[in-house]
């Protein structure tokens, strides 16, 4: 049988739940208090921030993992171009959310090279233009990314409560769904293992028929779901044809048309609404 997965989506968090954004992260008191201007990757501010670091060497891409939101004064970024476009490259490898530099001593504005490679490289790069105390924004962040993890894991206690509750009230796989579909707040689908749509359950964009959504979004990607949706196992019984395959979901905004709700299955694709 066919392996599936589900992403839940959140506009604070990362479809991981592994963080929150570098957006989230600029609006907190600590980095807005220091004027952040945005200067590359304005159009990557959604990256989730596992975690936040603070450094001055050469190096640092090297003592770094991924998804950190790294705090610098621009002591280590070097006093060449060459080794300040490659200070931002080897950092836009290594894949850190973002790299926020404080003006001041070192810099009283950040070098062209430096920026420029920020934005060759879609790196989201912010300068800040008055001084703040790392430690504070440091531990705003990391409070804000714990305080998160809690909240997913309360949220994931309670649907898998109601769905205990709905199974053992003796719901089946539409009510299933439909409590998915309100936890993530974007359409679930579930699929025969050779594709064919069984249910569909959640809400999307208004406008068009329900059955066009899933058409809409299979046509163009017939053999993996499309971005902004992952698939989750489910138990089938088997891999004879019209047992249940994978069952997945998206985010709305990869939706063209309108809400999709209890679907019942045909022979062939799914029928008609059955609201």
């Amino acid at each position: 049988m066919r392996a599936g997965s589900v992403r839940l989506m959140d506009s604070r968090f990362d479809s991981q739940g592994a963080g929150i954004t570098v957006q989230r992260a600029l609006e907190l008191p600590g980095l807005r208090s220091g004027l952040p201007e945005i200067l590359a990757g304005a159009d990557r501010l959604q990256r989730s921030v596992r975690w936040v670091h603070a450094g001055e060497v050469p190096n640092i891409a090297s003592l770094l993992k991924g998804g950190e939101l790294l705090l610098t004064t621009g002591y280590g970024l070097g006093t060449r171009p060459a080794e300040q476009r490659a200070f931002v490259r080897t950092l836009a490898e290594r894949g850190i959310a973002a790299l926020v530099i404080e003006l001041g001593p070192r810099f009283a504005r950040l070098p062209a090279a430096l920026v420029d490679t920020a934005r060759a490289t879609g790196l989201p790069l912010v300068q800040l233009h008055r001084e703040v105390p790392f430690v504070t924004v440091t531990e705003e962040i990391h409070t804000e990314i714990v305080n998160g993890h809690y909240a997913l894991l309360q949220r994931a206690e309670e649907v898998h409560r109601r769905c205990t509750e709905a199974l053992l009230g003796g719901g089946g796989v539409p009510q299933v769904l439909g409590i998915l579909a309100d936890f993530s707040d974007n359409p679930v689908f579930l699929e025969t293992t050779d594709g064919q749509l069984l249910y569909a359950a959640g809400a999307g964009p208004e406008g068009a028929d329900p059955l066009q959504v899933w058409e809409g979004l299979r046509g163009q990607h017939k053999d993996t779901p499309p971005t902004g949706s992952v698939l989750v196992d489910v138990p089938g019984g088997g891999p004879a044809p019209g047992r249940y395959g994978p069952a997945w979901s998206c985010s709305r905004s990869a939706l063209p048309s309108s809400p999709c709700t209890g679907w019942r299955p045909s022979g062939r694709r799914a029928s008609s609404p059955s609201c």
